[in-house]
């Protein structure tokens, strides 16, 4: 890339410093005094239920294909992963290896976009990365710069999934970009009808490719300041990376910080920006720091550092991250907003085996792999050895065939064989991240039983889900969700433990500290931090009904 810094690019910097701000986001957020951010989302109302369902499928929206509904039938889905990278010769080979360690958060689609001599190009597949991508497409996927993405898919089968899977490039009156978005926009369908209204045309039904036309119809000529307008009017969660045919990358992260974004830098200077540590750690990219909730990072020849800008409006009180990262969704390997998910885990399940132990139990279990680093913490801290009394397959492929003659259980048999070797006569406490419908729970204490364990102790590393999420997960609606129907007891008969515990809220925060205000916990209580609309809520629930009834 050019290092010449040109009169027009000088320009472009003095106006981005019209945007800097010279404090830290969390501090800015703590000293401005506004109404409640969800006061200001604006909603939209239709007499038509379909379009409005319509609608809301999205580039965060799952429907649950035949496949997955045996697999991961009762775990949220973490909807993509993003990564970008600049100025590296090998930028589309780095971008494989990264999206290959974020392949846990998306297994649908995945997707790379590259930019050489003003040049913009793009692949993008259904299926994993290895299944997408070979060394002939990397070869035809030139350049220092690239920006990836890995996705779950919003309708199964459906001839339009191709084109939802990111990353999305467009060409506008200022040139081509592409864009790859891990969230959801709370007020798409208000964006959505006002851009429509004005003439625009959408070919998906992602809510990313709002973003693409705001900024197509930006006036202001400098790129960044185009992203900056468009997140203006974007409520919601975004963790986004950009790329432009001029060679400029920007990455940014909404006011709350709903979805995780962190950027290292490799030994030759080349910088990553990844929904996760863990996929800079394949690429040997040394952790910096987190892009901050709020925050605009833009990477391009007129600097030796990142720039780093603030969105203006609006401000929320705090960040509110994801807790479910730490639960759930992250790898253990990684460090997700500024702590360690494998640390996170193993004090929940300390404070599990503190507050909620078992007398005379033999043996702690855990169900893999989310399970496992909880389980090693409260057997830790109960003495209790740790076994593997469960073992995952890791060769179970994106279909198979079932059995004509019904195999009780068949899904989860599948996917998870108990060891009776550990189990037979045994207490076992078997230690699980979430419990979701309660389905998938309840097969696996009566396999465990099944196997010989004298008596099976449910402790879930979380609290009861009792809400859905609109901000980049796809859970089910409330009314499916076991938490919201059944107290714990119910609960324990439900799925046929004999005894159940979840995490205290009261000691997860706790544990949290100080922090513990920075994170949003909307599935554990109801209580969001930026509403969707009633019409967004009914239409997601809507979708996600008619998903369930069809499978």
């Amino acid at each position: 890339m050019a290092t010449n810094i040109s009169a027009s690019a000088s320009s472009t910097t003095n106006l981005l410093n019209q945007r800097l701000l010279s404090f830290p986001p969390s501090r800015f957020y703590k000293n401005i005094l506004t109404k409640p951010y969800q006061q200001q989302c604006l909603l939209i109302t239709s007499s038509n239920k379909k379009n409005r369902a319509a609608m809301v499928v999205n580039s965060s929206r799952k429907l649950i294909n035949l496949d997955q509904h045996y697999l991961d039938d009762d775990k949220p889905k973490e909807e993509c992963g993003v990564v970008g990278i600049y100025g590296d010769p090998e930028a589309s080979r780095l971008c494989y290896l990264a999206l290959h360690a974020l392949q846990h958060r998306g297994q649908e689609g995945a997707g790379m976009v590259t930019v050489e001599n003003k040049v913009v190009k793009s692949i993008t597949g259904i299926g994993l990365v290895s299944d997408v991508f070979n060394e002939l497409k990397l070869d035809q996927l030139p350049g220092d710069m690239a920006i990836g993405h890995v996705r779950y898919s919003t309708a199964a089968g459906s001839s339009s999934m191709l084109k939802n899977v990111q990353p999305f490039v467009t060409k506008s009156k200022f040139g081509s970009f592409g864009v790859a978005h891990n969230g959801n926009f709370v007020n798409y369908q208000l964006l959505r009808a006002e851009l429509e209204g004005k003439g625009s045309i959408f070919s998906t039904t992602s809510d990313t490719e709002v973003v693409l036309h705001l900024i197509a119809k930006s006036k202001a000529r400098i790129f960044a300041l185009r992203v900056l307008e468009a997140c203006e009017k974007l409520q919601g969660a975004y963790s986004m990376v950009f790329v432009t045919e001029d060679d400029k990358l920007v990455a940014v992260r909404d006011p709350f910080g709903f979805r995780p974004l962190v950027m290292g830098r490799r030994k030759n200077g080349a910088i990553v920006f990844a929904s996760e540590t863990c996929a800079l750690d394949l690429v040997e990219a040394t952790y910096e720091r987190e892009v901050h909730p709020g925050e605009m990072v833009l990477v391009d020849d007129t600097s030796n550092e990142p720039q780093s800008m603030y969105l203006l409006k609006p401000h929320p009180p705090e960040p509110k991250s994801c807790i479910f990262e730490h639960i759930y969704f992250a790898q253990p390997n990684s460090i997700v907003f500024g702590k360690s998910v494998y640390e996170s885990r193993h004090a929940f399940g300390e404070i599990l085996a503190t507050e909620s132990p078992v007398e005379g139990c033999d043996v702690v279990i855990a169900v893999p792999d989310s399970g496992v680093v909880a389980a090693l913490g409260y057997a830790a801290k109960t003495g209790v050895p740790y076994q593997q009394g469960l073992i995952r397959s890791h060769y179970v492929g994106r279909t198979f065939i079932e059995p004509s003659q019904k195999i009780r259980d068949f899904g989860v048999k599948f996917k998870l064989s108990p060891v009776r070797a550990v189990l037979e006569g045994k207490k076992v406490v078997v230690v699980d991240d979430s419990i979701v419908r309660g389905t998938t729970s309840s097969k696996i204490v009566r396999m465990l039983k099944e196997a010989g364990a004298k008596e099976v102790h449910m402790r879930i590393a979380s609290p009861p889900i009792i809400a859905s999420c609109y901000y980049g997960i796809d859970t089910p609606c409330t009314e499916e969700l076991i938490s919201n129907r059944m107290n714990v007891e119910e609960i324990r008969k439900f799925i046929g433990a004999d005894s159940l515990a979840f995490l205290p809220t009261d000691s997860f925060r706790k544990l949290l500290g100080s922090d513990h205000t920075n994170f949003c916990y909307a599935c554990f209580s109801g209580k969001y931090p930026l509403y969707p609309s009633v019409d967004m809520e009914e239409a997601i629930d809507d979708t996600r009904k008619l998903t369930v009834s069809a499978i």
